[in-house]
């Protein structure tokens, strides 16, 4: 999966994307050097994930509504929804075996 295949969510589609399923949403920036480097490890994360979690993300400075609303102020912010509702958020660059028992155990 490259981050062009990877789920766009906007201030429009957020909570129509995130109503069911496992979701997990990194909200980031395109000025934010961490984020650019937790980009391929979200792909690999994906991967490995499979069907059991969707990850999704969302820019903050063009949804800054959504962002906003989850009170996200520092980047990058991972936050996993579930059924639409939050259960639980990482914040700061996590590698690819964090992130995958971090939605793995919200299962």
């Amino acid at each position: 999966m490259s981050e062009e295949q990877m789920l766009i969510l906007d201030d429009e589609n957020f909570y129509n994307k995130t109503r069911s399923g496992l979701i997990l949403v990194d909200f980031y920036a395109d000025w934010c050097g961490p984020c650019k480097m937790l980009a391929p490890v979200l792909e690999a994360a994906a991967a490995r994930l499979g069907s059991k979690a969707t990850i999704a993300k969302l820019d903050i400075d063009a949804s800054h509504k959504i962002a906003g609303s989850f009170q996200v102020t520092s980047v990058p912010t991972m936050i996993l929804f579930k059924d639409g509702k939050e259960v639980n958020r990482l914040v700061g660059l996590r590698d690819e075996e964090a992130i995958v028992n971090f939605v793995l155990a919200a299962q």
